[in-house]
C-alpha cells in the first residue's frame, strides 16, 4: 500500500521492506513497535498490546431496544482493514432519503459516507492508547453517536476544534495520511462541516470527558429545498470549502446575525469571517443588512427566484419596519405583555430581534411597567 500510494515520495517507495517499516516507525531494528504490531502483526500479537483497537457497533429502535450489534474484538484486522470492514457491515449507516429533482430523484444518505469515514478515521488517529475502552458507534433513529477513548487533547475544545490542530498520535497519522485516509494537517472537521452544509444538516455536537470524546451527528435534513439550492450553487459557481460551509449555514438558518455566524464557525474576529463570505457577496449569492453588531446575512432573493426554489417563507427574513408593525399589532391585541409572550406569538422571529426592537420602541411607541423578568409592555 505504501508503494502504491501517490502521497509517498518516490525515494521512500524504493526502500526495501525493512527500511519502509523503520521509516514509518513500524519496526525498530529487527523488532516490531506497538504501532507495527497494530499494522503488520498477527491477531495473537495484537492481543498482547494492553489496549488494542476494539470496536462496538450498536443499533437502537425508537424505544432504545437493541436491534443489531456487531463487535470487532478478535484483533484479526489492521486499522485500514478494520475501517473498511466497519464501512461494509454497518448497513444502517447507508440508509438514505429520496427527493424529487425535476424528472429524476436525488438520493441523500442519512449519513454521508465520507463524513462517517472521516469520523472513524479520527477515532483511529486520535484515540488514546493508554485508556481501556472501545470505539463505540451507536445508531439511533434520528442520529448517530461515535465515541473514542481519551478526551480532547490539551488546548482543543468543542468550541475551537474547527481551527485548532493537535496530533496526538503523529506516527499513526503519518501512515493514515500516506494511505489517503486523512489529510494530515487537521482539516477533518472542515470536511465534516462542508458535507453537513451541502446536505442542509446541522453541524455535529461534541462532548468531551477525561476518558471519552463523543460526536453526535443528526440524520435530519432541515430543509430539502436548501439541498436543491446547494446543488444548483455548486454546479454554477466556483466556491471554496469555506464558502460552501458559510453559504450552507446561511441558507439553512434563512437569516443569521454575523455574530452568530462567527460563533458557529468558531471565529473570533470579523476579519476571519471575510474569508468565508466575501466571495459569496461578490457573486451576489447573499445579501447583508444591518450594521455593526446588528449586521446579518441572508440568501439573495434574486438567487432564489433564478433557481425557482420553493424555500418555505419565514418571518426570519422580515424587514425591521414590518417587525415593528407586527409588534405594535400584537400589543394592540395583547397589552401588558412580556417580551417572551410577544415572541411566542411571532415564533419564527429570533427572540433577540424582538427584544432589540421592543427596546428601541420604549418611550416612543411603547411604555413599560415593572422591571427585569416582570417587565411588561403596552402601547402609548
Amino acid at each position: 500500500d505504501i508503494r502504491q500510494s501517490d502521497r509517498v515520495k518516490q525515494h521512500i517507495k524504493q526502500l526495501d521492506d525493512i527500511e519502509i517499516g523503520e521509516q514509518y516507525h513500524l519496526l525498530d531494528g529487527n523488532k516490531m513497535t506497538n504501532l507495527g504490531v497494530l499494522w503488520i502483526g498477527t491477531a495473537k500479537q495484537r492481543s498482547r498490546i494492553c489496549y488494542p483497537i476494539t470496536v462496538q457497533y450498536i443499533v437502537y429502535d425508537d424505544l432504545e431496544n437493541k436491534t443489531n450489534k456487531l463487535e470487532w474484538r478478535d484483533n484479526t484486522l489492521n486499522p485500514k482493514e478494520l475501517l473498511e470492514d466497519i464501512m461494509d457491515k454497518a448497513v444502517e449507516l447507508t440508509y438514505s432519503y429520496e427527493m424529487p429533482n425535476g424528472l429524476f430523484r436525488k438520493t441523500v444518505r442519512y449519513y454521508n459516507e465520507n463524513l462517517i469515514r472521516e469520523l472513524l478515521v479520527n477515532c483511529l488517529a486520535h484515540s488514546s492508547r493508554t485508556i481501556s475502552n472501545d470505539i463505540t458507534i451507536k445508531v439511533y433513529p434520528g442520529y448517530v453517536s461515535i465515541s473514542n477513548p481519551g478526551g480532547l487533547p490539551l488546548g482543543v475544545t468543542k468550541d475551537n476544534i474547527l481551527h485548532t490542530k493537535h496530533r496526538r498520535n503523529p506516527n499513526m497519522i503519518e501512515i493514515l495520511t500516506a494511505f489517503g485516509l486523512m489529510e494530515g494537517e487537521g482539516s477533518g472537521y472542515d470536511l465534516i462541516y462542508e458535507l453537513d452544509a451541502v446536505e442542509a444538516k446541522k453541524q455535529p455536537e461534541i462532548e468531551s470527558t477525561f476518558n471519552t470524546v463523543t460526536v453526535y451527528q443528526s440524520a435530519e435534513i432541515t430543509d430539502k429545498e436548501v439541498v436543491r439550492l446547494m446543488d444548483y450553487v455548486d454546479h454554477n459557481y466556483q466556491l471554496s470549502q469555506k464558502n460552501k460551509i458559510a453559504f450552507g449555514i446561511i441558507a439553512r438558518e434563512k437569516r443569521i446575525a454575523t455574530t452568530d455566524l462567527s460563533r458557529t464557525l468558531q471565529l473570533s474576529a470579523e476579519e476571519r469571517l471575510r474569508s468565508y463570505v466575501d466571495n459569496l457577496d461578490k457573486n451576489h449569492l447573499i445579501t447583508k443588512g444591518g450594521a455593526t453588531k446588528g449586521a446579518y446575512y441572508q440568501v439573495n432573493p434574486t438567487l432564489l427566484a433564478n433557481t425557482k426554489s420553493n424555500i418555505v417563507t419565514t418571518l426570519k427574513t422580515i424587514e425591521p419596519y414590518v417587525l415593528k408593525a407586527l409588534i405594535k399589532e400584537d400589543l394592540h391585541s395583547h397589552p401588558m405583555s412580556k417580551i417572551s409572550e410577544i415572541a411566542s406569538r411571532i415564533p419564527d422571529v429570533d427572540m433577540k430581534e424582538i427584544r432589540k426592537m421592543v427596546y428601541s420602541m420604549v418611550g416612543k411607541e411603547v411604555q413599560k411597567k415593572g422591571a427585569r423578568v416582570n417587565c411588561r409592555y403596552y402601547l402609548i
